[in-house]
């Protein structure tokens, strides 16, 4: 099987000349969290160092009990009991593994979002299946077998409300399709009000049958370096990955279950950090727009952004700034920028005044 080279890999000149700016390199090319975990996630991780046993692949029960507690009191999903979850390590790895887990192969279709993150790609490939773009029902190839939705997007940041994900919910069904939604972006919406789950009882009418969320808590509690995150669903989706995964031996940590556990119950931790990520969001918009782009940002971690030109000339053009983006090209779009706002706020606030001029 031969992949293509890794994106972010191609980044490295535009790198380079970003680095010789005077005032050094601001690199907003990819969402990884700068600020601190909180103490009482790093707290938590402490508690848990006797760890001798092997961990579940399913997941620890106090882990498994925190990830249905949140999904009711944050998500507006009840009822999620052990059948309906299993805790990964990090999401990414479930991304790219979940079609060879639910036994996809050639002939098989995968779709996912027209502009998307390249693991959905990636994970089709890897099972030997066919990945198609494709945002409307009405394109879904005969032979599609797993739907993959991202609200809010990475990396567009639109979201799908109540009534777009009851619509594939209704197409996915009258064909028997798994839809898997990429969620790990939901708390933190900017100009929505919410960005409802695939899960929501608004959305499935109670009925989970070919239906599971993806979650990670890399983004809203700093987790990136713990690999923390779940899938949560219908039970028999959820089962069958996790027969393959015993074989496998993907099992999370034990220390970052507790950590995962603790984290889920604390809210404070989310909303500071939701707003360090307003506050830079605020300083990184108008700064973009008064440069001549046009930006698209309703959620999440990233603005999209467009001056008119080409992508990889809008990377060098701000390169020359010392500021590094993704191009949209890895996305599949070669007219926009990704610009992240996971940069400290000093370094958000000097690309600001670059920008400026």
């Amino acid at each position: 099987m031969l992949l293509p080279e890794f994106p972010w890999d191609t980044l490295a000149g535009a790198k380079a000349r970003a680095a010789t700016h005077p005032r050094g390199l601001v690199d907003l090319s990819v969402g990884s969290p700068v600020d601190a975990t909180p103490a009482i996630i790093q707290q938590a991780l402490r508690e848990a160092t006797d760890a001798h046993a092997y961990p579940t692949n399913h997941g620890s029960a106090e882990a498994r009990a925190a990830i249905a507690e949140w999904f009711a009191r944050v998500r507006g999903v009840p009822g999620i009991g052990d059948e309906h979850l299993l805790v990964t390590i990090g999401s990414k790895e479930l991304v790219a593994g979940l079609p060879l887990q639910l036994g996809l192969g050639p002939g098989d279709v995968v779709v996912h979002p027209a502009i998307a993150y390249p693991t959905y790609d990636i994970g089709a490939r890897i099972a030997g299946a066919t990945p198609v773009r494709a945002d409307d029902p009405d394109d879904w190839p005969e032979a599609t077998r797993l739907v993959w939705l991202n609200s809010p997007s990475n990396p567009t940041g639109e979201v799908l409300g109540t009534d777009a994900l009851r619509r594939v919910v209704a197409a996915a069904r009258e064909r028997g399709i798994v839809v898997a939604s990429d969620e790990c972006y939901a708390l933190l919406p900017w100009e929505v009000d919410e960005a409802p789950s695939i899960l929501d009882p608004r959305v499935t009418d109670g009925d989970l049958t070919g239906l599971v969320a993806v979650y990670s808590l890399s983004k809203q509690s700093n987790l990136a370096g713990y690999r923390a995150a779940f899938i949560a669903g219908d039970p028999a989706v959820v089962q069958r990955a996790l027969a393959v995964r015993k074989h496998l031996g993907l099992m999370a940590p034990s220390p970052v279950q507790h950590a995962l556990a603790v984290a889920l119950g604390d809210a404070r931790h989310v909303d500071e950090q939701r707003e360090r990520y307003r506050a830079r969001r605020a300083l990184l918009l108008p700064a973009l727009r008064a440069r001549g782009f046009e930006v698209a940002s309703q959620a999440g971690l990233y603005l999209w952004a467009a001056d008119g030109t080409d992508a990889l000339e809008q990377v060098d053009a701000l390169a020359r700034l010392g500021i590094l983006v993704a191009p949209g090209t890895f996305y599949g779009d070669p007219s926009h920028v990704r610009v992240a706002l996971t940069a400290s706020d000093d370094r958000i606030a000097e690309a600001a005044a670059r920008l400026r001029g």
